[in-house]
């Protein structure tokens, strides 16, 4: 009985110690994008459409390592964007704290699983199959096979390699990326929300390290946006592509603008809020800094000047008390920062408007646009014009 024992102490593959390590990496791997690719592009957002036989795959996988069925997490991850950052987030750290979200993500996360309101209302279109009800009334059994099988193919070492596994989606997805994705890191976008990337390279998560670029576009299959932003889902999303086992059906939008300033219209309109964290970003970038540079309070050594980008390209909904205080103290200083600011606000108000028809939505894009070239603020009138150039993209594209 000894010798048997250590016989198989190594399992049925005997790996070296870096067969292991390699082993654990391409586990969690999957694990994670069963995540990102199925549950949350596919799924949630419906920005891919996986093969039938991927689906079925992934949804194993997340079985067998997690216990998870679709329409929960589905639902969970719907209410997070329908709700988030404010009281009904079901893991926001702007709510629960960042401590909680990130050692206690799981248990939120299952918390908010078991309310049978969120499932009806935010699940729809989740399968509804044999398979999902076999997942759902043996949700434990999976987790079970996964450790015999682990035993079997790693001996004893392979409980080291199930209890990585098992951490792996309650620790990175419910825990870093809920919790540190909106509380460190930077942004692209001044989405509404306190969402960040955490890394320009996003291996380690699956993509989902860019959480700031998601939140700005929730149903672009590809989180990556600048040049030197790596999204490895998106790599996987490419690859699986080309052997035709999936379809890319939305990626976040991109500018198209005419030969030359256009009328205000529906057409411009429609464009400018299609792609209004574009708008919102190239507002910083053409008017919101170069005014700031012209002002020069670094040179004039104002006791501000350190927070003053800051405080200008953050939404104030998404300041603190203290943090609006010397913004308003700013923008007193420097009538030509607080006018820019205005025009700022005044613009996102367009898209921030509910039950407003769109011809009144045109008039106010007209007036904005016309004011602004009035302003006597040459960055302002390059944007404006910039601004009436905005025409949608051919059907085609």
């Amino acid at each position: 009985m000894f010798n048997f024992v250590a016989d198989h102490m190594y399992g049925l593959l005997d790996l070296s110690f870096w067969g292991y390590v390699f082993t654990v990496v391409v586990l969690m791997q999957v694990s994670l994008a069963a995540v990102t690719l199925y549950l949350h592009r596919d799924q949630a957002h419906q920005s891919i459409v996986l093969h039938p036989a991927l689906r079925i795959f992934f949804r194993t996988v997340l079985w067998m390592t997690t216990a998870m069925v679709t329409r929960e997490w589905v639902a969970v991850h719907r209410k997070h964007h329908a709700m988030c950052e404010r009281d009904g987030d079901p893991h926001s750290p702007v709510v629960f704290g960042l401590s909680k979200v990130l050692l206690e993500g799981a248990e939120l996360y299952q918390a908010e699983a078991s309310i049978e309101d969120t499932i009806a209302k935010y699940s729809r279109g989740c399968p509804d199959d044999a398979l999902e009800h076999f997942f759902m009334r043996f949700e434990n059994l999976g987790i079970t096979l996964t450790f015999f099988i682990y035993i079997l193919l790693f001996g004893v070492p392979g409980i080291i390699v199930y209890s990585i596994q098992m951490l792996t989606i309650p620790l990175l997805a419910a825990g870093v990326i809920n919790g540190l994705g909106h509380a460190k890191g930077y942004r692209n976008f001044e989405s509404d929300d306190a969402s960040t990337n955490l890394t320009p390279v996003a291996i380690i998560v699956a993509g989902e390290e860019l959480h700031n670029n998601h939140h700005a576009f929730p149903t672009s299959a590809k989180f990556s946006f600048r040049p030197w932003e790596f999204d490895i889902g998106w790599m996987y999303i490419t690859i699986l592509k080309s052997v035709g086992l999936c379809t890319v059906r939305r990626t976040a939008p991109k500018p198209n603008l005419a030969a030359g300033p256009r009328m205000v219209d529906v057409e411009t309109l429609q464009a400018v809020l299609l792609n209004r964290m574009n708008v919102l970003r190239d507002y910083t970038k053409q008017v919101t800094l170069p005014v700031l540079k012209t002002e020069r309070l670094y040179a004039a050594g104002n006791e501000l000047s350190g927070k003053a980008r800051k405080l200008l390209i953050s939404r104030p909904d998404m300041l603190d008390t203290g943090s609006l205080t010397n913004l308003q103290s700013l923008l007193e200083d420097h009538e030509a920062l607080k006018l820019v600011h205005e025009y700022r606000e005044k613009l996102m108000a367009l898209w921030n408007q509910a039950n407003v028809s769109n011809d009144a939505l045109v008039a106010d894009l007209k007036d904005w646009c016309n004011a602004a070239e009035a302003s006597g603020v040459q960055a302002l009138q390059e944007f404006s014009q910039g601004l009436r150039g905005y025409v949608m993209q051919p059907a085609n594209s």
